[in-house]
């Protein structure tokens, strides 16, 4: 089995995306509020799972660069201040994957916590 690796990444201001051809011939094109809500970094993810940090308010958030790191991620920097997470090939290869259930999830996960607070005043 060949390691997952990207053959070109391109990052798309008028749309917002990034877009990723691996070299197994997945091709992804995934938002940028979905890059950041989805980061990896200890401050988001903590443990992955439903134990992750649910950030919201992300909706305008731009991706301002994006930076290798060695052969096997990228970092990107989000017009937010958030730049800590290292996106391995193997994890932006997962939210391509997973891109609809994920995005379902946190979906549904923002719709829970805005019904949670509602009655909260």
């Amino acid at each position: 089995m060949q390691k997952i690796q990207p053959l070109d990444i391109i990052l798309h201001k008028r749309s917002r995306s990034l877009e990723i051809q691996f070299n197994n011939g997945d091709h992804y094109d995934l938002p940028w509020e979905y890059l950041r809500v989805y980061s990896p970094s200890s401050e988001v993810r903590g443990r992955r799972g439903s134990d992750s940090i649910l950030v919201t308010g992300k909706q305008n958030v731009c991706i301002s660069d994006i930076k290798p790191v060695g052969n096997y991620a990228v970092k990107l920097f989000f017009d937010d201040g958030h730049h800590s997470g290292l996106y391995d090939w193997k994890y932006l290869h997962e939210l391509g994957s997973n891109y609809t259930q994920y995005w379902q999830n946190y979906c549904l996960r923002v719709d829970q916590e805005v019904k949670n607070n509602s009655g909260k005043r």
